[in-house]
């Protein structure tokens, strides 16, 4: 009796603090989507070029890539609950301001702002995440996956709403508002005495524990070894491959003459099945300490299915498969991933070096969209899919040179 209620006690201590962690997951991603979906109302009513909009995702994503690794050593250095309560706030008062003051040059700016905030989120989370019990850590780091996953494809439909009763300026200022309620949710939980001590000061974790386990230098010499480097790799390939879905639609449009509806309803399936991949992946990151095998056949499956759909894909049946097994296949290797990253990370360095690495998802997201452009613009959509693909099966040799002798710890 006593040790369920003990179990029961440390699961619903678990959820408390996990719960607003996913929650500004939820935030960061929906942030990041914002424009997409308002992009034409914006446009119009500045009255400038996509190429010209387009500069605020650049200052949001070059900011983002360019501090995300120093405000990882802040993490480390101040602790993590204060960085990401200070991200969220900063990234709600950008987009309130971007809302609300009629000015081009400040809407930037306040992209620019909100990429400044949006690189607490990544260092930390994880370094929040990761004094999870060993044996939950896998999961948990898929509830994170999944709540981030889950913003982006509410962001959409919520905007557009927003947008038809308030206009695209509403839309923002709602926006911030949602910031604002997880802002206060965090100011109001009670926070536990560890979540204070920064992570350089943190004992270390026993030695059951593979990420924790390890002693090592905390500082560049440390980012700039093979295993991180690797990461930081696999973090921007994986972000290349994924910028095809932006591209999808259009992609196969032009290959196959997909109609609208049938290509965005592939889409849907994709990013549906890869939020479930998320939460597959949590469950079987539970139950193997393999988790470079993992990450490796479900980057492989995923490399053969989006090249399927580029040679093959132009039967509605196949074209659903394919591109359901992609998404589930990409999905499933978050967890992975992240265990991955956590296993060549020595105490006290969780906010550097998810920091670190997980600015490769801004650097690819500052090279795919170039790159998908360039193929489509040259009457080459195939080439996006057979390129994606690549990439894939490229971000696997990140895994076996890297982290397939480490897997076992």
């Amino acid at each position: 009796m006593t040790q369920a209620a003990t179990a029961s006690s440390r699961s619903f201590s678990e959820i408390r603090m996990v719960a607003p962690i996913c929650a500004a997951h939820f935030v960061s991603h929906y942030y990041m989507i914002m424009l997409a979906p308002l992009f034409a109302f914006v446009r119009a009513d500045y009255g400038i070029s996509y190429t010209g909009l387009a500069f605020a995702l650049t200052a949001f994503n070059v900011v983002s890539a360019a501090l995300q690794t120093p405000v990882g050593f802040l993490v480390d250095r101040i602790g993590a609950r204060i960085v990401l309560i200070s991200g969220i706030a900063l990234g709600a008062a950008a987009f309130a301001a971007a809302g609300l003051v009629h000015s081009f040059a400040v809407f930037v700016a306040m992209y620019a702002v909100a990429g400044l905030g949006n690189t607490a989120y990544h260092p930390a989370d994880y370094s929040l995440l990761s004094r999870t019990p060993p044996g939950h850590i896998g999961q948990v780091f898929s509830f994170h996956t999944f709540s981030g996953i889950l913003g982006g494809a509410v962001a959409p439909v919520t905007l557009l709403a927003m947008q038809s009763h308030f206009g695209w300026r509403g839309a923002y200022v709602g926006a911030a508002l949602l910031g604002l309620a997880v802002l206060i949710a965090l100011l109001i939980q009670q926070s536990a005495a560890s979540d204070r001590i920064p992570e350089q000061r943190r004992p270390a974790a026993p030695a059951d524990d593979a990420g924790a386990a390890r002693t090592g230098d905390p500082g560049l010499k440390l980012l700039l070894s093979a295993p991180i480097l690797l990461n930081l790799f696999y973090f921007i390939l994986t972000s290349v491959m994924g910028g095809l879905n932006s591209f999808l639609v259009v992609a196969l449009a032009a290959l196959y003459g997909t109609p609208d509806t049938l290509a965005n309803g592939a889409l849907t399936a994709l990013l549906l099945m890869s939020a479930l991949g998320v939460l597959a992946g949590g469950a079987l990151a539970v139950r193997t300490r393999r988790h470079a095998t993992v990450a490796a056949l479900g980057l492989a499956c995923a490399g053969v299915s989006t090249a399927l759909v580029g040679i093959a894909g132009g039967n509605t049946f196949a074209l659903m498969l394919l591109t359901s097994v992609s998404g589930f296949s990409v999905g499933i290797t978050s967890p992975s991933r992240d265990m991955l990253v956590r296993a060549v990370t020595p105490p006290g360095a969780f906010g550097k070096v998810f920091g670190f690495v997980s600015s490769g998802f801004n650097i690819g997201a500052m090279i795919a969209p170039t790159v998908y452009g360039m193929l489509m613009d040259h009457g080459a959509p195939r080439g996006l899919f057979l390129f994606s693909a690549a990439c894939s099966i490229l971000c696997i040799g990140t895994v076996i040179f890297g982290f397939a002798g480490r897997e076992q710890r």
